[in-house]
Formats: C-alpha cells, sequence, structure tokens
C-alpha cells in the first residue's frame, strides 16, 4: 500500500512546489522589465516582433499599469 501512496505523494507536491516557484519566477521576470527597456526589447525579438521606440514606450506604460504583485 504504501508503495503506491509515497510515489503519489511526492508526484503531488512537486507538481504544486514547482508551479509556485514558476509562479515566482515569471512575476520577477515581468517586474524586471518594466524597469529594463533592453530586457523588453529582447524578448520581442525573440519572439520575432520588432518594436519601435513608440510601441516599446506604449507596452511599458501599459506593464507600469498592471499588479505584478
Amino acid at each position: 500500500m504504501w508503495d503506491y501512496i509515497i510515489p503519489i505523494i511526492t508526484l503531488i507536491a512537486g507538481l504544486a512546489g514547482g508551479f509556485f516557484i514558476g509562479i515566482y519566477y515569471l512575476k520577477r521576470q515581468m517586474e524586471a522589465m518594466q524597469s529594463n527597456p533592453e530586457m523588453l526589447q529582447k524578448m520581442a525579438k525573440q519572439m520575432g516582433y520588432n518594436m519601435n521606440k513608440q510601441q516599446m514606450n506604449k507596452v511599458q506604460n501599459m506593464m507600469k499599469n498592471q499588479k505584478w504583485k
């Protein structure tokens, strides 16, 4: 019986821990991009978007209005 219960509990704990660590990491990255336009530009280029200064400013203003905390 314990041969089945322990792996299931371990799996559930690992999934929950990974989820919360992922959320924490994502929040930190979004907060960093709010204040670092170079990082935002790099991410946009990796996604295949070329943004000019006006578009960058608009995206940064939209991100500043979001609540990541």
